[in-house]
């Protein structure tokens, strides 16, 4: 057995409990243990339910005294991000305009379906004010830190959860992914973030960002983020969006062999500039598939510019958010938010009108480049980690979050599965991501494929004397 408990993968929580090697209460109060020494300078959790944890745990270890567990997860630590609902803890969005007071009945499917399989809900993580850009930090809850240097950001939104697996507070995290939330900070902190096909992982109530947004595992390894994947995915009639339940669970197909497959390499989708480190070591990620069997080639050309599509939808999507609200609540935003919200309200119809036909057309295109390939790897993040604090890294070049994140949205707009695992280092020692992309539905072989390319590139822990 590893010597740090917190460290252990779900995989491996599970068996140990099954062999009566270890108890989930143990489990749990190692996360809980790891919160305590390091979220007051991290700030991964912005609400932590020690004592519900517990009381879980301990029910959990009953059962499996009993031989009577839940399911796939019973006795694993779990966190949920600050904007789904789990029932018995606020969920404040990361923002001043939230009722905090209200009655907090209701369980996301995503929290739901952990409850039903037994997961240990140790607390909520951080995000941005309703999760609208690319790094953590938001008025009400202050600044999330990168755990291999606290002076970077972990990128976001779902930088919380990041800072968290990467951390061992928790085994398996709920994050979200609406142009790259789950990715980018899976990428700036060297864990495993997994954005499925559209409608895969229901959600409830669901997002103003409409079918951009995506709830999904993030993990220290892929192994468990099909495991989590499994649970999540299994269907809930409150989302109208839902894809008809999977015949069989995704950990149970999870073989890792990819030999003969046909995948496309591009070092950039639509001409944007990739960092040298970040650049040279994705393509040395690229040549592990080779190795593995397949047929790798190298596309230098794969969409048309598509920010502005992206930036149609989103920054709509945010107008429609905090038009929710009272005037007077609005002045309480995140200036950032303010911003996009005031850009999105001058979007006509005809321009909106036009963003969803060229959405259309990329998935068109994107259909079509998947009759000649099977799967698409690209680097997650054109650039490592860049100051905390920060809503992008060149205060003069970037004007808006898309601006830096040109590999994550575009599949957002596709509604194809990405995932995001490390592949390397800087020589300043900050994870660098590589992004698996596969065709609509095709979730299995991107699991397949991250599992394959993982094998023998065990998880690294960030230094946490630094933090």
């Amino acid at each position: 057995m590893p010597d740090d408990l917190a460290f252990l993968t779900a995989t491996e929580l599970v068996a140990l409990y099954r062999a009566r090697k270890l108890s989930p209460v143990e489990a749990t109060r190692a996360a809980l243990d790891g919160i305590d020494r390091h979220n007051s300078s991290l700030n991964s959790y912005c609400f932590v339910d020690q004592d519900g944890a517990l009381a879980a745990a301990r029910e959990s270890e009953a059962r499996w005294h009993r031989g009577a567990q839940l399911g796939l997860i019973d006795g694993v630590p779990v966190s949920v991000k600050d904007l789904v609902l789990s029932k018995g803890m606020p969920t404040l969005r990361g923002s001043r305009l939230i009722d905090a007071t209200q009655e907090w009945n209701v369980d996301a499917p995503s929290s739901a379906r952990l409850r039903e399989h037994g997961g240990i809900i140790l607390g909520k993580t951080t995000t941005p004010e309703f999760g609208w850009k690319g790094v953590t930090d938001s008025p009400l809850t202050g600044i999330t830190r990168n755990p291999w240097n606290p002076s970077l950001t972990p990128g976001g939104s779902s930088g919380g959860a990041a800072v968290a697996a990467a951390t061992g507070m928790g085994a398996l995290h709920i994050g979200t992914d609406g142009g790259g939330s789950i990715r980018i900070p899976a990428s700036f902190t060297g864990i495993v973030g997994f954005k499925a096909t559209f409608g895969r992982v229901p959600a409830f109530p669901l997002s103003p960002f409409g079918s951009l947004a995506n709830v999904g595992p993030m993990t220290r390894t892929v192994a468990d983020a099909a495991l989590m994947f499994s649970v999540i995915s299994r269907p809930d009639p409150r989302d109208w969006y839902a894809l008809p339940v999977e015949p069989a669970d995704f950990h149970e197909t999870l073989n890792g062999n990819i030999a003969g497959w046909r995948i496309a390499y591009a070092p950039s989708l639509a001409g944007e500039a990739v960092d040298p480190e970040v650049g040279a070591c994705v393509a040395k990620a690229a040549l592990v598939f080779e190795a593995l069997g397949a047929k790798v080639e190298q596309v230098d050309h794969v969409l048309e510019a598509s920010l502005a599509t992206f930036q149609a939808h989103w920054f709509a999507g945010a107008a429609f958010l905090v038009n929710q609200f009272p005037a007077d609540k609005q002045a309480l935003l995140d200036p950032g938010l303010a911003a996009i919200v005031d850009m999105g309200r001058r979007i006509s119809l005809m321009e909106h009108m036009a963003a969803v036909k060229a959405r259309e057309a990329m998935g068109t295109a994107m259909n079509q480049f998947h009759q000649r390939f099977d799967l698409l790897l690209t680097p997650t993040m054109p650039i490592p980690a860049f100051a905390a604090g920060l809503d992008f890294p060149d205060q003069d070049r970037h004007r808006q979050w898309s601006d830096w994140t040109p590999f994550t949205y575009p599949f957002n707009l596709t509604r194809q599965p990405a995932i995001s695992v490390p592949c390397g280092l800087t020589a300043a020692g900050l994870p660098i991501g590589l992004q698996i992309i596969g065709p609509l539905y095709g979730d299995r072989a991107v699991l397949n494929a991250a599992r394959a390319f993982e094998q023998g590139r065990p998880f690294q822990r960030p230094n946490l004397s630094k933090a």
